[in-house]
C-alpha cells in the first residue's frame, strides 16, 4: 500500500489562510489592478509555455532585471487565478516574487512581472 506524504512547505496553507482571510482562495471575484507597462523593456526571450511567452526584461526606472511573462489570450479566470496565487504566496519560501501586473493599453494583453532569478545554469535538467 502506498504511503501518503505531506508536502514540506504549504501543506495546510489553504486551511490556515481561509480562517484568517475569508476571500483567500476566491479568484473568481478577484479584481486585477493592472499597472502601466511603460517602465519595463524586453531584453530577450527566455522561454515559452502553453499560455505565455517569457522574456528577460528590465525595469527602466531602477535598472532591476525582471522576468516579463506575456500571457496569451485565455479565459479571464485563468489569469485571475495565477495572479491571485502569486499575490497570496508573496514572500513565501521558494516562491518567485510578483513585482507588477501590467497590460498593454492598445491590445489589452496582460503581463506578469516577477523577480529575475539567475541560477547561473542555462540547462534546466542540470539545475534540477
Amino acid at each position: 500500500m502506498a504511503s501518503i506524504t505531506t508536502p514540506k512547505y504549504y501543506a495546510d496553507v489553504c486551511e490556515q489562510q481561509s480562517q484568517v482571510i475569508p476571500d483567500y482562495s476566491d479568484y473568481e471575484g478577484f479584481e486585477v489592478k493592472f499597472q502601466s507597462q511603460d517602465h519595463y523593456e524586453i531584453i530577450k526571450k527566455i522561454g515559452r509555455g502553453k499560455y505565455s511567452e517569457v522574456y528577460e526584461g528590465i525595469n527602466t526606472v531602477n535598472n532591476q532585471r525582471v522576468v516579463i511573462k506575456i500571457l496569451k489570450p485565455v479565459k479571464k479566470n485563468k489569469i485571475r487565478r495565477e495572479i491571485k496565487i502569486l499575490q497570496t504566496l508573496k514572500n513565501g519560501t521558494n516562491i518567485v516574487d510578483l513585482i507588477d501586473v501590467v497590460r498593454d493599453p492598445l491590445t489589452k494583453t496582460p503581463a506578469i512581472i516577477t523577480e529575475f532569478v539567475d541560477s547561473g545554469e542555462t540547462d534546466f535538467r542540470k539545475l534540477y
